[in-house]
């Protein structure tokens, strides 16, 4: 049973770093393909790009739930390879798109099918044990931070050939990822627990719903929705930050993502693997938030390109936090739940992917331009630094409650 575990796990990891790789390899490009289509400056093309991610992630908020509670009903395999299918539909019209209108077209499907990560979680979840949840969900980590290490630099280099290569590439690998899955990828569900589709349960609101189930549950969650809130910053303003206040070029900006995924892998796998056994999922926690709220107050107010690169050491530190706060969430509901969980996680992590880019991406072309009181490129990282710090707050109130009520129990 163990090596049966082991081995379902390697799958996964490998899907999820092939999947990741091809969301990488656009990354140093995309700013520059939008640019182009609408005929306007990288920074102007920052708000554009938010509209973009935010439409992926309003299709996504209202299908996660659903293909969660497929993945409960019909099994992760399915479900997963699936969602290969369709991001490479969604990456072959990226290449051929003609107008920036074509983009929303792609990204509505992959919104659509996006469901790699919801039902990976739910995967791994099914095959680890209390002791190895928060060690197998650091690999899930790990997975997409080394596809972000040679997702972005491969991408930077296939640039060379032309702004749409990457995104041939990216097609390429996601169908050879589904191909792989079809042949090696086992079902980790059994049928008995299982349980019927609901659309009740399925609809985004229901979802939302779900996360209410316990104080703990609603509680992190809500500091789960800060986390990646604040991580927008990075994630949809980083790469028009960096061109803008640094002039860094695509081979640049693909070459600092190397140094994100290097750094966040090694803090999911390594310092998870040592760490967390010694400290406990929330100490890992409290130690990850607080990195990650350094770091981005430190990116706010970086004048150099040598700055930039030594802060991102700390902040990707932080990412230790993740996999414990995923085993505690994992921990507080049963078998056939955890696509439900994921899936209602995902819908809230789409949110904060609607309003984040919206929010920080605007914020930045405003403080750049000529009608801001005064010039601040930064001003995304600030406020990140200020969600992740009241994100740590939460969680910790949480689950000092949490250890009350246990310990009032016990007595």
């Amino acid at each position: 049973m163990g090596s049966n575990r082991k081995a379902a796990v390697g799958f996964i990891f490998i899907t999820l770093l092939v999947d990741t790789m091809g969301w990488g390899l656009i990354i140093p490009v995309m700013p520059k393909l939008i640019a182009e289509l609408k005929h306007i400056s990288v920074n102007e093309a920052s708000a554009y790009g938010g509209l973009l991610l935010s439409t992926y992630a309003i299709v996504q908020f209202l299908f996660a739930p659903v293909i969660g509670n497929l993945s409960d009903r019909y099994g992760r395999r399915p479900v997963i390879l699936s969602s290969l299918f369709g991001f490479s539909i969604d990456y072959i019209i990226l290449a051929l798109a003609p107008t920036y209108g074509w983009l929303f077209l792609g990204r509505t499907i992959a919104g659509m099918t996006g469901a790699s990560f919801t039902t990976a979680s739910a995967y791994i979840a099914d095959v680890s044990t209390p002791e190895t949840r928060a060690k197998n969900f650091g690999l899930v980590g790990a997975a997409f931070g080394l596809g972000f290490v040679i997702g972005p630099a491969l991408g930077g280099l296939l640039a060379g050939w032309g702004i749409r290569a990457p995104f041939y590439a990216a097609a390429g690998l996601c169908l050879l990822n589904a191909l792989y899955g079809y042949f090696v990828l086992p079902e980790s569900l059994s049928t008995n627990n299982r349980r019927p589709f609901s659309w009740k349960k399925a609809n985004p609101l229901g979802s939302l719903q779900f996360l209410r189930k316990t104080p703990a549950i609603s509680g992190l969650a809500f500091g789960y929705f800060l986390i990646y809130m604040a991580a927008q910053a990075v994630q949809a303003n980083g790469s028009f930050f960096t061109g803008y206040r640094f002039q860094w070029t695509r081979g640049l900006v693909g070459i600092s993502l190397a140094v994100v995924g290097v750094s966040v892998g090694g803090a999911k796998v390594g310092l998870t693997r040592v760490l967390n056994p010694k400290i406990g999922d929330a100490k890992s926690i409290y130690l990850g938030l607080g990195l990650y709220t350094i770091g981005l107050l430190l990116f706010a107010f970086a004048t150099s390109t040598w700055m930039m690169f030594a802060i991102l050491v700390p902040y990707c530190l932080g990412g230790v936090a993740g996999p414990a706060m995923q085993s505690i969430l994992a921990g507080h509901v049963a078998a056939n739940e955890q696509g439900e969980l994921q899936g209602a996680l995902t819908g809230l992590m789409s949110l904060t992917t609607v309003l984040g880019p919206l929010l920080m991406n605007d914020l930045f072309t405003f403080f750049t331009s000529e009608k801001a009181p005064f010039q601040f490129p930064g001003v995304s990282f600030f406020l990140g630094s200020i969600f992740m710090l009241f994100s740590l707050i939460i969680v910790w109130r949480v689950l000092n409650r949490d250890k009350k009520l246990s310990t009032q129990s016990v007595g």
